[in-house]
């Protein structure tokens, strides 16, 4: 049986195509009609919302406005996608290519024509996602009704913008709701809801990031839930508060009250010459004078994406998003298995940059793949295969006195894997090469790609070495790697791999939270 589903949307961003595309991945019957409204802008109408944002945000809203243009102009900017770079099918040309989708753009989503397109197309349901307010002669019109997705927890706050007002008001969760739309603004019987903990250092971006995720798998389940009638509508709760779009000043406090919550990067001289440094060498990025030097790959090391721990192991979501974004624009990401083909840097128009992940934390999958997914980023993800699934601690965490952080599992590990991103091996233990003895080695190598080969089945596996420190790896137990049937081996102890490569000593470069933006840049340079 095909089920016919009607989405109303004001615009085909990145979170809007993975909530249908996830949708559609989740059954096989179903047929889509997209409307997607795109008023055209009058001079006049411009005008008058220009003067009327002047008169309520301020001189803020000038500079508000030039930067919001530079950022348009960035993602409009075309971008080749591998076929094979994970997220790849939410992206615009894998999205314009999927069968069963008419999308239509009409200029009054309310108009009798936009009525008539959705009538004939005789939806059993419709899907509100990023949509405009919607009357009841348009949602009325699907059998089972109209669905909206709002990243807010209802009735407490109705209205926009995801974040913002729970931060305003200092709430330690946030929530997303599906609810039924009726005539009024997010007051509909709930379908499904989730809620998503703030953490220690969570920015409103941060929290609007994990909003997405969890989104898309909100709305998921309340419509395979709707079409099966395996579940029913719940009435709101009576009350309730209703959000509007906060001033630029609003937006400003808030953004000073989360700032103080932060720990100071480096200050002082020693930090204006860094930046002074990474200034220069953006410069003369920009210039093509970074062509003079010997061709180089990037290989990027993280660890942990999270927003409730600062140190030399962790960036923050909204960080980490934002480095994602820079190296879409500014690089070429290319994954460690065509670095490890290589027997030569190569020449490139763009710098070369891999980006890769040790230890195996749980917010590698709940935080950076989703980011690394939105940005078609391919990453390779080193896991310390017997702490996998465990409440083992690694033994870095133990020797600093944190909380653990907990660890992915093998289902978490298999997603990945099956998303397209690279898995590795970082030891069974995370034990140092150089200190255990020999067979003790030979053990952790033999059977933590024993595990990898019985859960994924991986053919050629790679190896980085815990620590990752020179001294951590010595000729004699770079022998064992090779003779335990791995095919590369990473280091972490910085540098980068210029001119020939040696797979068995592919050079790594940290990340961590003190990074500003112009270093992480130069860091993808290959520079620092």
């Amino acid at each position: 049986m095909v089920h016919r589903i009607v989405v109303f949307t004001g615009d085909l961003s990145y979170t809007v195509r993975a909530g249908i595309v996830d949708i559609d991945g989740a059954s096989d019957g179903l047929a889509w009609l997209i409307i997607v409204a795109a008023p055209t802008k009058t001079v006049r109408g411009v005008l008058r919302s220009q003067v009327r944002n002047l008169r309520r945000n301020g001189w803020r809203w000038i500079p508000y406005q030039f930067n919001d243009l530079a950022v348009r102009i960035n993602r409009a900017r075309p971008r080749t996608v591998a076929a094979t770079a994970p997220g790849r099918d939410y992206s615009h040309d894998a999205f314009d290519a999927r069968g069963r989708m008419r999308v239509v753009t009409v200029d009054d989503i309310h108009s009798d024509k936009t009525a008539e397109v959705v009538r004939a197309f005789g939806p059993d349901l419709g899907i509100a996602l990023a949509s405009p307010i919607l009357r009841p002669s348009l949602f009325a019109i699907p059998k089972l009704g109209t669905l909206n997705l709002h990243k807010g927890k209802v009735p407490e706050y109705r209205g926009m913008p995801p974040a913002f007002w729970e931060l305003w008001n200092d709430e330690d969760h946030v929530g997303c709701t599906v609810h039924r739309i009726d005539a009024k603004l997010d007051t509909g019987d709930v379908v499904c809801e989730t809620t998503i903990e703030r953490q220690r250092y969570s920015t409103v971006r941060a929290l609007q990031l994990a909003l997405d995720d969890a989104g898309i798998r909100l709305m998921r389940n309340a419509v395979l839930d709707t079409i099966s009638g395996a579940k029913s509508a719940v009435p709101q709760r009576p009350g309730g508060v209703t959000y509007r779009k906060p001033t630029l000043a609003q937006i400003r406090e808030l953004d000073r009250r989360l700032a103080r919550m932060q720990p100071s990067r480096e200050r002082g001289v020693r930090g204006w010459a860094k930046e002074a440094a990474c200034l220069a060498a953006t410069v003369l990025s920009t210039t093509g004078m970074l062509r003079l030097i010997k061709p180089r790959v990037t290989v990027l090391l993280y660890h942990r994406v999270s927003d409730d721990a600062r140190d030399n192991l962790t960036v923050g979501i909204e960080q980490f998003n934002r480095q994602m974004e820079l190296l879409s624009q500014h690089c070429r990401a290319i994954p460690i298995e065509q670095l490890v083909s290589l027997e030569c840097a190569p020449m490139s128009e763009q710098p070369l940059v891999c980006v890769t992940f040790d230890d195996g934390y749980l917010d590698n999958y709940t935080f950076a793949a989703p980011i690394l997914e939105r940005h078609c980023i391919p990453a390779a993800f080193f896991v310390s295969t017997g702490i996998v699934g465990t409440d083992r601690p690694f033994p870095h965490d133990v020797r600093r006195g944190n909380a653990k952080p907990p660890a992915m599992r093998w289902e978490h590990i298999r997603s990945l894997y099956d998303r397209g991103f690279t898995i590795g091996s970082h030891s069974v233990t995370h034990i140092d090469c150089a200190a255990e003895p020999e067979e003790n080695v030979l053990a952790e190598l033999t059977l933590s790609l024993k595990h990898l080969r019985c859960n994924l089945g991986i053919a050629d596996a790679y190896f980085a070495y815990p620590f990752g420190g020179r001294e951590h790896m010595t000729p004699q137990r770079l022998e064992l790697v090779k003779s335990a049937g791995y095919t590369a081996c990473l280091s972490a102890y910085g540098g980068t791999n210029a001119g020939r490569i040696d797979r068995f000593n592919i050079l790594r470069g940290g990340i961590h939270w003190g990074f500003s933006d112009r270093a992480f840049l130069v860091r993808c340079l290959g520079l620092a």
